[in-house]
């Protein structure tokens, strides 16, 4: 009888056992799909309203869809702000940020744990007051019956975006935490917490007239010990408001949500949408076929291709990561085959990367103009002599490279016809920058709007033209598009916290004094400016470089004359070539990772490019006309 009794106890279990097992599968799917699924939804529903908005606008003038220009707009902000706090906490995640590791690396991977364990302790808690504060924002927002403007909706509901937001954010980086420690030893974990102590007991001791000195001194710290550079800012402003009371905290909250409400901004997670959209598929392959047929028949033709390209691809995704990974994947390996050296042929893909942020348009330039309070559309529009002139010296030098070294394309000749054919398969792809800059400079578009326009004209195309892109692509396109967009994001949230202390203690005008006070030469300080921009390429991502030292950089280009149009690419000039220089230069990374080549070879690959690149940089910065030529003809 024990037997069978046993038998019909394990009958009785197997169900609740196959229930368990599929209520785990469900939280798995859940845990892991949860962020992914209402990005993806809320990029279709923004990217479908916006082009909603400019159709109405153009197509069908004489029917008003109850007001839709300005319900549109107002869903689309609220939808975009909610998707960028979920995208932020998927990148948490997937581990993906903007930090400088190149300290913690060198560490032991005892103390490397401890330092990842303090971090983490200042991100939580951060990320706790967050939650805390915005609910009680939230909470006045009731109380006081604030509503939206268009669609007269609670503003309790968008504001509630910053607490819900946080506490994925903070729930991700507890799940990240207990991953990271597992097996770790004790006394490591023990010396995290040690460390956390020892960094914030200084804000505990400090006077409380020392803002500046432990604003930047908390923050150089934070970036040094690898906290992601977003988080860097937020969390050095708190230490410094919780050890001086400069500002009252609820004004993290509220500074979170106003600082991205903000519909210029929207450009950016379109512009990458559209870059990752079309980085993948035929647009890529036929624009590196028409610029094989232009140029691949002279010295270097393969090595010059991937310039014209890139030159081509930069009027597409705005963004230099993703120009290098769209034509490395396939012009390194078909480079290498051809005699080009494995070192010069990832550096000039690494190189030509650049262009993708100073040929509009740029998300560089957004956040810029965002920052300074300019005109996106004249930066745009002072992007385009410079990333021409640059890609033409890029030409020169590699064509005199490639001659002397007797590299040489497949092709002999120009072949007028080929060309000819290789334009019109490629016209879908040369019309994007068309409908980009057409919309914008001809008055028919913002460019959050065109940025919008591209990104749909991207899903059209891929999927009822050249149909390479399926639901599952477009899936993964939407998914990653959120991701990148979402930490550019959290770093404008961040800075814009931490650019209210800096406005309070007036940091830019001190820097500004200290630097006039060494020389009033325009010459001499361009050239310190220069240096100094170079320098924070070399450590900083340009994003963040933009979002934290424009702030204090532009008061002091204004005081010596210098537009700040004209300082704009100035500052994102020197900062592209950050992407091309160690030990945080993107491109560099992306494509030695494309041609498996080591970081080391490729520097040396891209010694007499990067020196081209100095060179430019210095004509742009004092030939103004290069940049303001065809902004003077703008309205």
């Amino acid at each position: 009888m024990e037997p069978t009794i046993a038998v019909e106890e394990l009958e009785g279990k197997s169900p609740d056992i196959k229930n368990s097992r599929e209520s785990n599968k469900l939280l798995s799917v859940i845990d892991q799909r949860f962020e992914e699924v209402l990005i993806v939804a809320g990029f279709l529903t923004f990217i479908i309203l916006i082009n909603l908005q400019v159709i109405n606008r153009y197509v069908l003038p004489f029917v008003d869809i109850a007001n839709i220009t300005t319900w549109t707009e107002e869903i689309s902000r609220y939808l975009f702000i909610f998707v960028s706090f979920l995208g932020a906490s998927l990148a948490i995640r997937k581990g993906e940020s903007i930090q400088v590791n190149f300290l913690l690396d060198r560490m032991s991977a005892g103390l490397r744990n401890s330092i990842n364990i303090a971090n983490t302790i200042f991100m939580v808690y951060f990320s706790y007051i967050m939650i805390r504060y915005g609910y009680d924002l939230i909470t006045f927002q009731l109380e006081t019956h604030q509503s939206s403007p268009a669609l007269a909706m609670p503003m309790a509901v968008p504001y509630s975006a910053v607490p819900i937001g946080f506490t994925l954010i903070l729930i991700r980086l507890v799940q990240k935490f207990i991953k990271d420690t597992k097996g770790i030893h004790l006394k490591d974990g023990v010396l995290g917490a040690v460390i956390a102590m020892v960094i914030i007991a200084p804000a505990i001791l400090m006077p409380d007239h020392k803002i500046t000195l432990a604003l930047f001194g908390y923050f150089i710290l934070f970036i040094l010990i690898g906290m992601p550079i977003a988080f860097s800012l937020g969390v050095s402003t708190l230490a410094t408001v919780l050890a001086t009371d400069a500002i009252p905290i609820d004004f993290f909250p509220q500074t979170a949500f106003t600082s991205i409400d903000n519909f210029p901004i929207m450009a950016i997670p379109f512009f990458i949408a559209a870059g990752i959209i079309m980085g993948g598929g035929n647009i890529i392959r036929k624009l590196l076929k028409l610029s094989d047929e232009l140029i691949g028949y002279l010295p270097g033709g393969l090595a010059l291709v991937a310039i014209a390209t890139s030159m081509f691809f930069s009027a597409i995704s705005g963004s230099g990561p993703a120009t290098v990974a769209a034509i490395g994947t396939i012009l390194i390996p078909a480079m290498i085959k051809q005699g080009y050296s494995a070192s010069f042929s990832t550096a000039i893909v690494a190189t030509s990367g650049s262009i993708g942020v100073i040929i509009p348009p740029s998300n560089p330039m957004v956040i810029y103009g965002v920052v300074s309070q300019e005109s996106i559309s004249k930066l745009f529009i002072a992007g385009i002599l410079p990333g021409i002139l640059t890609g033409f010296a890029l030409m020169i030098v590699t064509y005199f490279i490639s001659k002397k070294k007797g590299w040489r394309g497949e092709n002999t000749k120009f072949d007028m016809k080929r060309m000819l054919s290789a334009a019109w398969d490629a016209k879908l792809a040369l019309l994007v920058p068309v409908i980009i800059l057409g919309g914008i400079y001809g008055g028919y578009m913002t460019p959050t709007e065109a940025a919008a326009v591209a990104a749909a004209y991207g899903l059209i195309v891929g999927f009822f033209i050249y149909k390479d892109l399926n639901l599952k692509s477009l899936y993964q396109c939407l998914s990653k598009a959120g991701v990148t967009s979402a930490i550019i994001i959290l770093l404008i949230v961040m800075a814009s916290i931490f650019g209210r202390l800096i406005t309070l203690e007036r940091v830019a005008e001190t820097v500004a004094q200290f630097v006039l006070s060494l020389s009033d030469n325009k010459i001499v300080i361009l050239l310190l400016l220069n240096a100094f921009l170079l320098l924070v390429g070399l450590v900083m991502e340009a994003l963040a470089a933009i979002v934290i030292v424009t702030p204090i950089l532009l008061p002091m280009a204004l005081a010596i004359g210098v537009d700040p149009i004209h300082f704009g690419l100035i500052m994102i000039f020197n900062l592209a070539i950050g992407f091309v220089t160690p030990p945080v230069g993107v491109n560099l990374f992306v494509a030695a990772s494309t041609a498996k080549v080591k970081i080391e070879e490729v520097i040396k690959g891209n010694s007499v490019l990067l020196v081209t690149m100095l060179v430019v940089l210095a004509l742009v910065t004092y030939i103004p006309d290069i940049s303001l030529w065809l902004v003077g003809f703008m309205k």
